[in-house]
């Protein structure tokens, strides 16, 4: 492939996949505003577990992509019929995980407010959000599965519409559950699992009958009994993948407790200031997506040399989309913090924690774009070891030294060294060739 064409591929496979994130963080906008004019109590009870539900959310991704590299890497060998046997395995497998999973969470969702010291007039509400949440992931999770697939194919396109469509559908069953049928929190709960069950019913049609390479019409006699060799391969992507996910969810919420005694400007300004930013950051989460596929794919092929270039494309391009936006946050700091709150405060406070955060964003592309490339290929452990070490002795150290003494500002100048830091090791990463020596096909 030339490098024309080579470009062509990345932004054809990134821009779906960009507008797939779009979509997914305004559902977020979506379900918070519509949550929030409920009352604060009711946003309030919805936000205690939101880290918990994040927490799930990526042990459920880290269990899919265990497979769908696997798929991606077959394919990219044009090994079609294994490539069908490993996601029939991998549908099986993390149907019985999100199951388990899901019943342990009903379990402890009366519990789980408390453990978060809830108030008491949140406790009804958070309980009964978090026990649909849990009672409905073996919808996401196979949701989430059978997009995955289509993504490893290469078929971004699909997979990208069936989140937009998961957003559209969020917002009516929402507006349904709250509005209509007055049932407040535990509506919101419901309209999200009812918009996963659609969009889990489509994805499966799709990538039953209609995908060119996984549609199982093609040998509709494959076993769908998981077997060892490859659920080993699906826990040695899947294993450190949970593991980052605890690390990277734990940084978070110790970044919450540093914040906390800055006093109620600081905590909302730091809320709302995170929000914005995610503007920024869309592209290269997006764009990580697709290079996962390309270099799966391409590792799948034999072709190291062409996993190494689709790699840089992508992180070039994450990183020079990303900063372009940087510059614009810069700019317009006060104007988008503007539009989340009318407090001047906050506004000052987050508009100049913004602007420090503008000069981490190129690096910040390279960091997200250069793990996407690892897992593609694999390589997952290291790029862990990497996150957690960034994120706790570079991001948290640094918060303990300058919050106290500079107060967010200080927090959100840890954040930002750290994100070029994390850059700089990935980069360094990519540039040599041990992350692609993990073939799995």
């Amino acid at each position: 492939m030339s490098m024309k064409e080579q470009l062509r591929l990345s932004w054809m496979l990134g821009l779906p996949a960009i507008l797939a994130q779009l979509s997914s963080i305004l559902m977020q906008y979506i379900d918070a505003s519509m949550v929030g004019h409920l009352g604060a109590a009711q946003a309030a009870a919805i936000g205690l577990v939101s880290t918990s539900t994040w927490l799930i959310g990526g042990m459920c991704m880290g269990a899919a992509s265990g497979f769908t590299v696997q798929i991606a890497q077959l394919i990219g060998a044009k090994d079609y019929h294994r490539a069908r046997q490993v996601m029939r395995k991998g549908l099986v497998s993390v149907l019985f995980f999100s199951i388990l999973l899901g019943l342990a969470g009903v379990s402890i969702s009366g519990k789980v407010p408390g453990w978060l010291g809830a108030e008491p007039a949140i406790v009804t509400d958070a309980s009964s959000y978090f026990f649909v949440y849990c009672a409905a992931i073996p919808l996401m999770q196979i949701g989430w599965m059978a997009s995955a697939c289509l993504s490893a194919s290469g078929n971004m396109k699909v997979s990208s519409m069936i989140y937009v469509i998961m957003c559209i559908l969020d917002v009516v069953f929402n507006y349904v559950f709250i509005y209509v049928l007055h049932m407040g929190v535990t509506g919101a709960a419901l309209g999200t699992a009812a918009s996963e069950a659609v969009t889990m019913v489509i994805a499966l049609w799709y990538l039953f009958s209609r995908s060119p390479e996984l549609n199982i019409s093609q040998d509709r006699h494959g076993d769908w009994r998981p077997d060892g060799g490859t659920l080993r391969k699906a826990l040695g992507i899947s294993g450190p993948l949970w593991l980052q996910n605890v690390f990277m969810r734990g940084a978070y919420v110790m970044g919450t407790l540093i914040v906390a005694p800055l006093g109620t400007i600081a905590i909302a300004a730091n809320s709302f200031a995170v929000i914005a930013e995610s503007f920024c950051y869309m592209p290269g989460y997006g764009l990580e997506d697709a290079v996962t596929a390309l270099v799966g794919q391409s590792i799948g092929a034999k072709r190291r040399d062409l996993a190494k270039r689709f790699a840089w494309i992508n992180i070039s391009m994450a990183a020079l989309i990303m900063a372009f936006l940087g510059v614009l946050m810069f700019i317009f700091a006060p104007q988008m913090m503007g539009l989340l709150t009318n407090d001047a405060d906050v506004i000052a406070l987050g508009a100049k924690v913004l602007r420090i955060e503008a000069f981490a964003e190129f690096f910040y592309g390279v960091s997200i774009v250069g793990y996407g490339a690892c897992v593609g290929a694999g390589d997952t452990m290291v790029p862990t070891i990497m996150n957690f070490a960034s994120m706790w002795l570079v991001r948290i150290g640094l918060a303990f030294i300058l919050t106290p003494k500079y107060g967010l500002t200080g927090y959100w100048i840890a954040m930002c060294i750290e994100l070029n830091v994390r850059g700089i090791i990935f980069a360094l990463r990519v540039k040599g060739d041990s992350w692609m020596k993990k073939v799995l096909v």
